[in-house]
């Protein structure tokens, strides 16, 4: 794939439409906090029909479930097809980080986490509990596994616990720089199993819970205040003797001793691919208004833009967008084949997406001198949103650990 199809810019410039209508009139009040993204993305859903999509997906993975089916490689090469799939769910991102990262933080985290979560590792009757209500956005969902003193050590470093008490288990602990924390509906939370062993507590077994907001013991946090993402409330949470019946553990079972560990590190690799098209957006977005401003802007008699060092600043904006854009075109080609990226190679590409985003953001600033430290010329927010991309879903170093690791071990 090297470029858009037709209907796929059909999609975008509709996509950019309805941003332009409903999302760019309150980017102050999503900026500044005083408006939760979660209307404008319920709205986007329905206007868009990915409301209804998600329920007829929802239907046929629950048969499946109920079945005991697993999906095939031609029913997988089906659903991919020429990768329209993909590339349906990645213009939204990429259009929407033109103006509000924020947003695609929220969806994607309630989307692609917590109802991801849930839909592969619940019971049918789990499914239909909490499942359908997110992937429809009708609630409002969360993927706590970060703790305050275990960011990027976030499964060795858990000491979030869950004991057995008779036929449930009582959770206690904290998380935090929970994406939708303040106002989530449903929560994933992720627990080490306190067995009574001698076990150590890093390698103690993972096990995945699903919370409910109001549930005794549960607290959830005010929305944080942050350098950049206003608008993707974040927050903390706190578990002090939560009980839960065992219909609360994801599959109703503790499984294997690996289960939890690896639920987390497969949605790894789908939250690092995502970041890519988020880079994307803000990329294009800051090159925009980087040679709008070029033109415009004079200098000595003349437009920025005729200066050398103006243009190598431009020059270095586009390439970083080519090579960005080309790593979303791949996994798009790879979902067309039915295939998948390995955690490494999701690491590659958020580390130079995440790396890439953040240097053109604040070129563009430094392009825009005196103006660009100024919110109303918007790349002031665009640098700020960007410098998240190298820390959350997995810091550059981590990037580079898992990378490195995987190079060796071949």
């Amino acid at each position: 794939m090297f470029e858009w199809s037709q209907e796929q810019l059909m999609v975008r410039d509709a996509v950019r439409r309805f941003i332009e209508a409903e999302v760019v009139p309150h980017i102050d009040e999503l900026e500044h906090g005083d408006l939760p993204p979660y209307d404008i993305v319920r709205k986007m859903q329905a206007t868009f029909g990915m409301d209804q999509l998600a329920r007829d997906r929802f239907a046929k993975q629950l048969d499946r479930k109920k079945n005991g089916q697993v999906e095939t490689d031609a029913e997988r090469e089906e659903r991919a097809g020429d990768g329209g799939a993909a590339a349906m769910t990645l213009i939204p991102i990429i259009e929407l980080c033109h103006y509000c990262p924020g947003i695609v933080t929220a969806m994607g985290v309630s989307l692609g986490l917590a109802a991801g979560t849930i839909m592969k590792q619940g019971t049918p009757a789990q499914m239909e509990r909490w499942g359908l209500d997110l992937l429809t956005f009708d609630k409002v969902g969360a993927w706590a596994i970060t703790e305050p003193g275990s960011g990027s050590d976030a499964l060795g470093g858990m000491r979030t616990s869950a004991r057995r008490d008779g036929d449930e288990y009582v959770l206690n602990g904290n998380k935090t720089f929970i994406t939708n924390g303040p106002y989530a509906d449903t929560v994933v939370v992720y627990a080490k199993l306190d067995d009574g062993s001698d076990t150590p507590v890093r390698d103690r077994q993972v096990l995945t819970f699903v919370l409910d907001r109001g549930t005794p013991g549960f607290e959830q946090s005010a929305p944080f205040r942050k350098m950049g993402l206003h608008s993707s409330p974040t927050g903390e949470l706190f578990l002090t003797d939560v009980r839960v019946g065992r219909d609360h553990l994801l599959g109703e079972t503790e499984g294997t001793p690996q289960g939890g560990r690896d639920s987390a590190k497969g949605n790894f690799v789908t939250e690092r691919a995502g970041l890519a098209a988020m880079a994307l957006g803000l990329i294009e977005e800051c090159l925009k208004l980087s040679v709008d401003y070029a033109r415009d802007r004079m200098l000595w008699g003349q437009p920025i833009g005729d200066r050398q060092l103006i243009q190598l600043k431009l020059a270095k904006m586009e390439v970083a967008r080519l090579n960005v854009q080309n790593l979303v075109f791949r996994h798009i080609e790879l979902s067309a084949a039915g295939k998948s990226l390995s955690l490494a190679e999701a690491s590659a590409m958020k580390l130079y997406s995440a790396q890439a985003a953040s240097e053109v953001a604040m070129e563009a600033v430094q392009l825009f001198g005196g103006n660009g430290y100024m919110a109303e010329f918007r790349v002031e927010q665009l640098a700020r949103d960007a410098k998240v991309f190298q820390i959350y879903a997995g810091t550059d170093e981590i990037q580079v650990t898992h990378i490195a690791k995987d190079l060796l071990a071949r």
